[in-house]
């Protein structure tokens, strides 16, 4: 039994330790069920409840969701073009989300994936300082695919 100052008030039948919690107008509630014997604690429950709420709304403020970007490329993209590519999934790694880079192969490009392979490894050696690879290049049907993550500050 411990009461709301956090005082150890030792073993007693439950009984008596209700009446405690009675005369002080407070709540009793059993906080190790499991521990021999059970323990309990004389506290404000609703008071507990919503201080409990508060810290978890606290925490759920500094936490933040990690989202997939995706960038998608064709095999036989022109160098300005695989530049404006490289700038959106360097901003999308600064914010701190992962990129998905997607090569599409249409008609007869599936032949030369050879080339949609280059070009990811290329994209993956650009953006090195910033991202590590998470998935390698992979093809899955007509797309060829892989996954940057962003490097964490306390692995540098």
């Amino acid at each position: 039994m411990v009461d709301a100052d956090n005082n150890q008030l030792g073993i007693m039948p439950a009984k008596e330790a209700l009446r405690l919690a009675e005369e002080r107008q407070l709540d009793l509630v059993e906080v190790a069920p499991m521990a021999k014997p059970p323990v309990c604690r004389i506290m404000d429950f609703g008071k507990f409840k919503y201080e409990q709420s508060k810290r978890e709304k606290e925490a759920k403020k500094k936490q933040r969701i990690i989202q997939v970007k995706e960038v998608k490329l064709r095999p036989r993209i022109e160098d300005h073009d695989y530049q404006v590519k490289a700038k959106n999934a360097e901003r999308f790694l600064k914010d701190g989300d992962k990129v998905k880079v997607t090569i599409m192969f249409r008609g007869r490009e599936i032949v030369h994936t050879q080339l949609g392979h280059k070009l990811l490894i290329r994209l993956a050696e650009d953006l090195k300082d910033l991202c590590t690879v998470e998935r390698q290049p992979k093809l899955e049907g007509k797309n060829m695919i892989m996954i940057l993550a962003p490097k964490n500050e306390k692995q540098d």
